[in-house]
């Protein structure tokens, strides 16, 4: 197995949307339950500090071989997607400088449901991040997957994937990232 150690490096805010089920008040009007709670679409740990999930960055990356549909030298149609699907392991988050309490919001008109054009449009706010970095470990299991590769496409997901809400996969511009200090050891 190898280990890919990243700094990666935030080239556009991140914003957090995190889903929640916190209850409503009685008599609470819709508007007051956002101003309430909008914090808690926040991921953060048990002492209130913020993070960037593990499964976010594991997933970007999966979806930039996705994207990239590039086809492995010699074996045909074959291309890199499966193996940075299933050969891929991230279990540690990114932990970021904030906290809950004092991450800004951003309020968005978006739709009520969350369904893009479906008519109906509210105000939200979303938990958002203007800098950020941090360093990711990301367990490379699968030993087709070489370190040209691996970097190739994590560039790629840093410029055309991206992490967060409204992220470049989805039509936005928030969590896109570049790539620091980068180490890849052989380990066990």
């Amino acid at each position: 197995m190898k280990v890919a150690t990243v700094h990666l490096e935030g080239s556009s805010p991140y914003s957090q949307s995190k889903p929640h089920q916190t209850d409503k008040l009685k008599d609470e009007s819709a508007d007051n339950y956002e101003k309430r709670t909008w914090r808690e679409k926040a991921h953060a740990n048990g002492d209130g500090k913020l993070f960037i999930p593990p499964m976010a960055l594991k997933n970007c990356l999966a979806e930039a071989a996705l994207f990239k549909s590039m086809k492995k030298a010699g074996k045909g149609q074959a291309t890199w997607t499966k193996h940075f699907l299933a050969g891929i392991l991230v279990t540690d988050p990114i932990l970021l400088p904030l906290t809950k309490e004092s991450v800004p919001g951003e309020w968005v008109y978006c739709n009520a449901d969350g369904k893009k054009g479906s008519g109906t449009r509210v105000f939200r706010c979303f938990p958002l991040i203007h800098k950020w970095e941090g360093n990711a470990i990301f367990q490379v299991l699968d030993d087709e997957i070489t370190e040209d590769i691996f970097r190739y496409m994590l560039t790629e997901a840093g410029k055309f994937i991206g992490i967060g809400r409204f992220r470049p996969r989805n039509g936005g511009f928030y969590g896109r990232f570049g790539i620091g200090k980068f180490s890849w050891e052989e380990v066990g």
